[in-house]
């Protein structure tokens, strides 16, 4: 089961890396929302697929990858 858990959050992880990359290039308004759902939709499947395998010792940052602001940083 640990197995499969961890198949299926490197396929969520997967997903949430192609509709980053859509959302760099040129869509239509249509497109965009249409990607952006399903970028959220793959964030929430894979923080709840972690928060279910990982129950304490790991958990996920909001915003699955999201670069860290400059004021972080600092």
């Amino acid at each position: 089961m640990f197995d499969e858990d961890i198949a299926r959050i490197r396929t969520h992880r997967n997903n949430i890396h192609r509709y980053r990359r859509l959302l760099k290039t040129r869509l239509s308004d249509l497109e965009r929302r249409f990607v952006e759902r399903r970028l959220s939709e793959e964030q929430a499947a894979v923080e709840a697929l972690v928060s279910g395998t990982f129950p304490v010792a790991f958990t996920l940052p909001k915003g699955l990858g999201a670069t860290p602001s400059p004021e972080a940083s600092s």
